[in-house]
């Protein structure tokens, strides 16, 4: 896509020195460093046909199992496709396509928190954007290959909730496994953060230099992130809110009291 290489520009020689200024502290060769400049342009980009997905889906109500649906379509299809410069075009659509059905799918949870607390979805994307950069940063930063014995361990706990969730299927006890993936899977995501970063670093510097793959797997990070972080302002301001309504009884009752 023109777009996707028209952004990296903004990441490299036409744009900000922010990005190669950080890039610089690293021990990476330049070519890793313009792949990783392409591949966060790539991310930028996917990201947006998130966010329409969200709104096609507050506007007319497409979505829900549909883009479940179509974003594993996508998925598979994208996985089957080989990386190839002459497939480039074509994985690139099926990322954004995938990237625009997730979008529809999580577009109910976004109006419902736009309803009721405008305030926390901003507050939510501001601090997973915020999140993801100094993890991703960090892991550009860090020592190379440092970060990388996370992948086992992570894919473990998500084995783990995987097989409790099939087992509250049978026994019950959904709401407590529902705290333990919010919680603990906000802190595994955020370990994929680094794990999927620097994987992407050392697959670029053994020559494998698949800007989409990379982007794939930083977005569902950060979609991952971005969920789970949602979810806890929004329960987080409804308890609130339910405080003060009880504080608001309480008050009205007090008065009424002291009136008679």
């Amino acid at each position: 896509m023109e777009f996707v290489d028209g952004l990296s520009s903004v990441f490299g020689a036409r744009g900000p020195r922010t990005f190669d200024s950080l890039l610089k502290f690293t021990d990476l060769s330049p070519s890793t460093q313009r792949h990783m400049q392409k591949v966060y342009a790539t991310l930028a980009v996917t990201l947006l046909f998130a966010a329409a997905g969200c709104y096609i889906n507050m506007l007319t109500g497409i979505g829900g199992i549909l883009g479940v649906l179509g974003f594993m379509a996508c998925t598979i299809w994208l996985g089957f496709t080989p990386a190839l410069p002459s497939t480039l075009r074509k994985r690139e659509g099926l990322l954004m396509g995938a990237a625009l059905c997730q979008g529809t799918s999580l577009g109910p949870l976004v109006n419902l928190t736009y309803t009721l607390h405008p305030g926390v979805l901003l507050a939510a994307f501001l601090g997973t954007a915020a999140i993801f950069l100094c993890f991703s940063g960090a892991a550009l930063l860090a020592r190379r290959r440092s970060y990388l014995f996370l992948g086992g361990m992570l894919s473990s706990v998500l084995a783990v909730f995987a097989t409790m969730r099939l087992v509250t299927w049978f026994t019950g006890g959904g709401a407590a496994l529902f705290e333990a993936e919010l919680y603990l899977g906000l802190l595994v995501f955020l370990g994929y953060v680094l794990y999927d970063t620097q994987l992407a670093v050392e697959k670029a510097e053994a020559g494998d230099r698949d800007t989409v793959r990379a982007a794939q797997d930083l977005f569902i990070d950060f979609m991952a992130v971005f969920v789970r972080l949602l979810v806890i302002l929004l329960r987080n301001a409804g308890k609130r809110d339910e405080e003060e309504g009880r504080d608001r009884r309480r008050s009205r009752g007090a008065r009424r009291r002291t009136e008679l």
